[in-house]
């Protein structure tokens, strides 16, 4: 059976596996690891993806990614291309170096995007690499010490993750690291197959045992989330990517959007960041959600920021019904 093609949207939440070739060993020097995450960070710096999660482990990585304006193919190119290519150079060898494409899972952001930042980035501890959630925190090959606050970078959204635990730092931190402990602890309750599907057990098996019957269900190998998720993401692929194109070209910042969007909603661009809850600051607000995040590729945290909210507010603003308005910024 031929393989299905990528899907990709802007704003998609992607979790994608990497594999040597043969399984062969793709990182074997602190060198080759800092050249792979300098390649990464070069794309979340470019806001061409946001990850929330990864690991590099000896033969294959991980990586919990949400897509921005540029296709995904094209940053995955950007990076595993260009790092085969170097790779190649330093040990003086010649061919393929990963196995076939990479895996690429779009998946729906609740329960998922903390399920698949627990399941990444405990693999070095499961993996025997470290041997405990306290040595973790200081492994660097991973995004969860970044997490913690024990290892700096300026390239991955902690924020994103911190949201769904709390707004206060310390306590949202606290709360994290009880959440990755009780992934150690409760072991594995999920299953991962075909090379990072990652689902209920229990749900794929209903799945199976539906279509076996000939009770249609919605679902593809893909997608991780809801039959209604599922529906819904393959439905708006092609209209979103339409509408990407018209902003392809010349994507405008985050005050040029907010111009835009209190223009067309009769209100004073500062009221958007402010503490107003009247109606048509609030739709505003929604439709800035909406347009930055879920069409323009900006992240949740980098629009939570702009107007001085809670990222995960941005994030429900966002993923709320769409309002006819969107479209009209998204044409002008």
């Amino acid at each position: 059976m031929p393989r299905q093609p990528r899907l990709d949207t802007p704003g998609a939440l992607h979790h994608i596996i990497g594999r040597g070739i043969e399984g062969i060993t793709i990182f074997r020097e602190e060198a080759d690891r800092h050249d792979f995450i300098n390649r990464l960070a070069k794309l979340c710096h470019e806001r061409s993806i946001a990850v929330y999660a990864w690991a590099l482990m000896s033969n294959h990585f991980h990586l919990l990614i949400r897509t921005g304006i540029q296709p995904l193919s094209t940053s995955m190119r950007k990076i595993l291309t260009g790092y085969a290519v170097h790779f190649n150079r330093r040990y003086k060898r010649c061919g393929h170096l990963f196995h076939n494409r990479y895996k690429s899972i779009v998946c729906e952001d609740d329960p998922y995007l903390l399920e698949l930042t627990r399941y990444i980035h405990l693999n070095p501890v499961r993996a025997g690499i470290v041997e405990s959630l306290n040595a973790l925190c200081d492994y660097q090959w991973t995004g969860h010490g970044v997490i913690m606050g024990r290892i700096k970078n300026n390239w991955q959204d902690i924020a994103t993750v911190y949201s769904y635990f709390s707004n206060k730092k310390k306590e949202a931190v606290a709360r994290y690291e009880a959440f990755i402990s009780d992934g150690i602890t409760a072991g594995n309750h999920t299953e991962q197959s075909n090379g990072g599907l990652f689902r209920s057990a229990d749900e794929w098996a209903e799945v199976q045992s539906l279509r076996s019957k000939g009770i249609p269900i919605p679902s593809d190998e893909r997608i991780l989330g809801s039959g209604e998720f599922i529906q819904r993401l393959i439905a708006e692929a092609e209209q979103r990517m339409k509408e990407t194109l018209r902003l392809r070209k010349r994507v405008p910042d985050l005050k040029e959007f907010a111009e835009r969007i209190t223009k067309l909603q009769g209100i004073n661009k500062d009221a958007l960041m402010t503490g107003c809850r009247s109606q048509e600051v609030a739709r505003a607000r929604k439709i800035f959600c909406q347009v930055v995040v879920k069409k323009a590729g900006y992240s949740g945290a980098e629009a939570a920021r702009f107007l001085g909210v809670s990222t995960s507010a941005v994030n429900r603003l966002a993923n709320e019904d769409e309002l006819p308005e969107v479209v009209m910024i998204i044409s002008c």
